[in-house]
């Protein structure tokens, strides 16, 4: 469980074994633990299950990853890469935390958060 996430809040779930293609966009917290490949939006959060296979661009409040992702990440608050994740590609965030033991193939670009405009 992640920490100070109650699993009461997750708004939206694209389970284990399911398989989605295109863009998807959420409202509040949404999790991932299936495949996906497009796009991804929310203007909370999103969780990267372990097992989810993420091939999209993804765009959010604050992302958290501990399955694998493939592709640009644009986070308004945070992006937290938990063990045994798999990154690759291209972050932007004002806050990145990268757990030991992470797979992290890519490059970030920190940006303050109280200028929007960088």
């Amino acid at each position: 469980m992640i920490a100070g996430l109650n699993e009461g809040e997750i708004s939206a779930v694209i389970e284990e074994g399911c398989k989605f293609e295109g863009n998807l966009s959420f409202n509040g917290v949404a999790r991932i633990a299936g495949v996906v490949n497009g796009s991804v939006f929310s203007n909370d959060t999103i969780i990267v299950s372990e097992g989810a296979i993420i091939n999209a661009d993804i765009n959010a409040n604050i992302i958290l990853i501990s399955g694998t992702v493939k592709g640009n990440i644009k986070a308004s608050s945070r992006v937290e890469i938990i063990k045994p994740a798999r990154f690759e590609g291209t972050i932007t965030t004002p806050s990145l935390v990268v757990e030991e033991g992470v797979i992290f193939h890519g490059t970030t670009k920190m940006r303050d958060k109280n200028k929007p405009n960088q």
